[in-house]
């Protein structure tokens, strides 16, 4: 594959690589750090590898990294390193464009689809993107390049070929 077709995904973590139904059944793993489902980063790991898209962090996630982007929490450790074993990196995260009021409320989707529109006017290399997020995040440009992921069971295989549609068109 050629550089002519840069292609990124936009990863939120939290209802796509874990899910409600994962989280009450994995409490121990979830108590040692082990916050991601192993089966979900593997299906994830298939789309990434099918496509030759970066990934772009642009979950609350971010915040776990420092700027060299090594984790800076087991949660993010672990997910790094399961990442790792499919042959998967990190390229970057997405600006952040909370603010105090956003981070205390949590209504982070209110500024994701910014800070995903604000990274793409930095990084005009980008031919095709894709958005995979549980949340609505209240843009119409997003939307039409978002997978939404059922929280309650995460990153199913429609979601990696309806993902595939929109990358690979």
């Amino acid at each position: 594959m050629g550089d002519k077709n840069k292609s990124v995904i936009f990863l939120d973590i939290d209802g796509v690589l874990n899910s409600k139904f994962w989280d009450s059944g994995h409490q121990v793993e979830i108590s040692s750090g082990k916050y991601v489902d192993d089966e979900a980063v593997r299906l994830f790991a298939t789309l990434v590898k099918e496509t030759g898209a970066a990934v772009i962090l642009h979950s609350g996630w971010r915040f776990w990294f420092d700027g060299e982007m090594k984790p800076t929490r087991p949660e993010a450790k672990y997910f790094v390193d399961m990442m790792a074993r499919e042959g998967i990196g990190i390229a970057g995260v997405t600006p952040d464009l909370t603010t105090e009021e956003i981070r205390k409320t949590k209504k982070f989707s209110l500024v994701k689809a910014e800070e995903i529109l604000k990274w793409l006017q930095e990084n005009k290399d980008c031919t095709n993107w894709l958005v995979l997020d549980d949340l609505d995040l209240h843009n119409s440009e997003i939307e039409a390049h978002q997978v939404r992921t059922d929280p309650e069971v995460g990153i199913t295989k429609e979601d990696v070929d309806r993902a595939k549609l929109i990358l690979l068109k």
